[in-house]
């Protein structure tokens, strides 16, 4: 954590923008679709980093490993069905980023058939290594994360209540078990997994 090396910070920038811009568009498009345009009156409903992107969250996540966007406000109650609006506004930011991680894969294998640049190489890398920890990262059942808000949706109305009731404390057991290492243990076995069947498919495409 708060290691430092100019080249790779460089080389995560484009990953780090278009994962966390793609991944509250998602939420706030979805939610629009779904008859919530809060998003959309707000200004969130757009592809412009500037829009999604908290400096210094930002800088946490390129210097630390960790760090967060600005949430797209919802507003729930204007969904039809409110648990499956909730399900799919907040699944939406995660899947966005596998289809991002599987995308990139599938053009990096592309681009090395016929043409080898490292340093575009490294940065498509990073750019799949961290769109899969932003997918897998957010779907914690921690708030304030998408993980919290997928299990809510499944849970009865009245634990609502007490999950807004103390969803502020939930930031202090979230930067504890970052700050700790204490996510790591579960969090990059599954982020290997995904990255090792990348790199199967892009050396299966790249020849």
């Amino acid at each position: 954590m708060f290691d430092f090396d100019l080249y790779s910070t460089v080389l995560r920038l484009p990953g780090i923008v278009i994962g966390l811009t793609l991944h509250e568009f998602a939420h706030g498009f979805s939610a629009y679709l779904l008859g919530d345009t809060t998003a959309k009156d707000q200004g969130r409903l757009t592809i412009d980093p500037k829009a999604h992107i908290d400096v210094f969250g930002f800088l946490m996540l390129l210097f630390a490993g960790f760090g967060w966007a600005k949430p797209v406000p919802i507003n729930p109650n204007r969904f039809t069905n409110r648990k499956l609006g909730t399900f799919i506004v907040s699944i939406a930011g995660v899947t966005t980023n596998m289809i991002l991680a599987l995308l990139l894969t599938l053009i990096l294998g592309i681009t090395l058939k016929f043409y080898y640049n490292e340093t575009l190489t490294n940065i498509l890398l990073y750019a799949i290594s961290i769109n899969i920890v932003l997918a897998v990262f957010n779907l914690f059942p921690i708030p304030p994360l998408d993980g919290s808000k997928v299990l809510l949706s499944f849970l009865p109305q009245r634990f609502e209540y007490y999950y807004y009731n103390y969803e502020r404390y939930a930031y202090f057991i979230l930067l504890a078990l970052i700050l700790f290492d204490i996510i790591d243990i579960v969090l990059f076995p599954i982020v290997d997994f995904f990255m090792n069947y990348a790199i199967q498919l892009i050396v299966l495409i790249g020849g």
